[in-house]
């Protein structure tokens, strides 16, 4: 029989909903991240550089991009014959067909995928964060503590907390209590959704459970692993964390990836970031293009200006054309003349010549002010902008669109056109 030590249990299989038209047609942890990654890749890359050989990624979402960009695993050195990385969809079994109906859910419908490596712990990550972490120092922080589950926790500013499951721990970080988004928060431990089990308690827990409505980590199996009085254990951790989870919060997290010392680096030789790289050309910046502070994905071609923004793989960018704090997803191309001003453009879009992205001042949005509460222009996948029209701020953008969706050529702030094959 094989047996590994750990394996890990990846879930990518959220539509990220607070993303937008960024999430529209592909799963949040496939959204393109630093001009060349995808959010995937990062837990992945921790994974291979903590020595963690195994992973199943449990997809459910839009999860053909995910899994063509996983394929078998190459560019993270996970194609292996024993191990590797597994993509698990949901699929019909003799009594019918079971979506995902909860973190813990997806876990258990993947039971028999984690007997056949008989671990001694499995791992539980989440696909949409951005961090580097070494889960071998936190394997061997839960050996010393002879712990059944360990939660990965990081220190958040008090007046934050309530928007976290909360951990209250004892003097030696064993965990007391759990408070899951609390209003009034007594402890500033947030989970951060990691958490390492033995696998007999958490196969336990699991069929316990399993009747248990869109059965969840943080709702019902650490609750019941705590009533059972199964040693609980805070891991804290102090370094790079980002939930990517809002447009503001993927805006900033690619944007202080171009400060002059960036808080998290992409670059150290010894926690590489894998990716699947695909066979492009190099860059080509013409004579009068001007870069400032900007990461420059392979394979773009340069004419205009860019300044402090975050340019994909294989974007083009046109003579006069003018790029400020935006990303610029893979394969768009900015016609000449184009202003781009503080706006997330997703893949393959086009924006015709002279068109002014990002005009005039903040206004609420009239689509979801939940999702759109940003200062950002946010232009979904695919999508087409006519030549010389102009958007305004808190935007957002679906499909081909065309002069006559425009009022008098303009986007108002707060607007939005969403066009049939645009947002489903």
């Amino acid at each position: 029989m094989i047996k590994k030590e750990m394996i890990a249990m990846l879930l990518a299989g959220g539509q990220g909903s607070r993303l937008g038209v960024l999430t529209s047609k592909v799963a949040k942890p496939a959204v393109s991240f630093g001009g060349k990654y995808r959010i995937i890749d990062f837990p992945l890359s921790n994974c291979i550089n903590s020595g963690v050989d195994t992973v199943g990624v449990l997809t459910q979402y839009q999860p053909l991009r995910l899994n063509t960009h996983i394929g078998i695993g190459i560019p993270w050195d996970l194609d292996r014959n024993v191990g590797g990385v597994t993509v698990l969809p949901p699929y019909e079994r003799s009594k019918g067909s079971d979506w995902y109906t909860g973190t813990a859910n997806a876990i258990y419908q993947n039971l028999e995928y984690m007997e056949t490596y008989n671990p001694d712990y499995v791992l539980i990550l989440s696909g949409d964060h951005i961090y580097k972490m070494d889960y071998e120092v936190m394997l061997e922080y839960h050996k010393a503590n002879n712990a059944d589950v360990t939660i990965a926790a990081m220190p958040v500013p008090i007046e934050e907390a309530s928007r976290f499951g909360v951990v209250i721990t004892d003097d030696s970080n064993r965990i007391t209590e759990f408070e899951e988004k609390p209003a009034h928060p007594r402890s500033n431990l947030a989970s951060m959704g990691i958490y390492i089990f033995k696998w007999e308690v958490l196969r336990d827990a699991l069929i316990k459970l399993k009747d248990e409505p869109g059965c969840d980590f943080g709702k019902h199996i650490i609750p019941y692993c705590h009533t059972r009085g199964d040693r609980i254990f805070a891991y804290e951790y102090n370094g790079y964390w980002k939930d990517v989870g809002t447009l503001g919060s993927y805006w900033e997290a690619n944007m202080e990836l171009i400060d002059i010392i960036p808080e998290f680096n992409l670059y150290e030789e010894y926690w590489k970031i894998y990716t699947k790289g695909d066979v492009i050309p190099p860059q080509y910046v013409a004579a009068d293009a001007v870069i400032e502070r900007s990461i420059i994905g392979e394979g773009t071609e340069i004419h205009g200006e860019i300044y402090n923004s975050v340019i994909g793989a294989g974007v083009v960018i046109k003579p006069g054309a003018v790029i400020r704090d935006s990303i610029i997803m893979r394969g768009s191309v900015i016609e000449e003349g184009a202003v781009v001003d503080k706006a997330i453009v997703a893949e393959d879009v086009q924006i015709g010549s002279g068109a002014k992205v990002g005009v005039g001042d903040y206004a609420p949005s009239k689509y979801d002010p939940k999702v759109y509460q940003f200062d950002l222009v946010t232009i979904g996948e695919h999508s087409v902008i006519p030549p010389n029209v102009q958007i305004g701020r808190n935007t957002a953008i679906s499909g081909a669109t065309e002069p006559g969706d425009y009022t008098d050529g303009m986007l108002a702030s707060g607007d939005y056109i969403i066009k049939a094959g645009g947002v489903q």
